[in-house]
């Protein structure tokens, strides 16, 4: 069972960067691909970045490749997606979520979810 809480959401102008962290308890972290999701209205949650237990694998959505980077720590049992060159288009609620197992970009593939958090970008 791991249990995720996310942080660092807000309000950013375009262009300027955000930090989400994202805090596991419980046990299994250490093993489980980490992944954050969007909510797409009336469709799956969309895939943004990803990554392995290890930290070796890295994926990311298209649109996100170059200006966010997923990173982990397991000693501390935390993760980080770092977010720059933000676009008013980044604008959503986004979820940590983790699965036993490699990466895979499917949204109902992972078992645990944080409650999200809000990320808004001005134009």
């Amino acid at each position: 069972q791991v249990r995720l809480v996310e942080s660092g959401g807000g309000l950013v102008q375009a262009g300027g960067s955000l930090r989400l962290s994202c805090a596991a308890s419980g046990r299994g972290f250490s093993v489980s691909a980490i992944c954050w999701f969007l909510p797409a209205p009336g469709k799956e949650r969309e895939f943004v970045a990803a990554i392995s237990g290890s930290g070796g694998i890295t994926d990311y959505e298209d649109s996100v490749k170059g200006r966010f980077t997923i990173s982990r720590d397991n000693a501390k049992n935390t993760l980080s997606l770092q977010m720059n060159s933000l676009k008013p288009e980044d604008t959503a609620v986004y979820y940590c979520t983790a699965r036993p197992g490699p990466i895979r970009t499917m949204a109902t593939l992972y078992n645990y979810w944080g409650q999200g958090t809000q990320v808004t970008v001005s134009s």
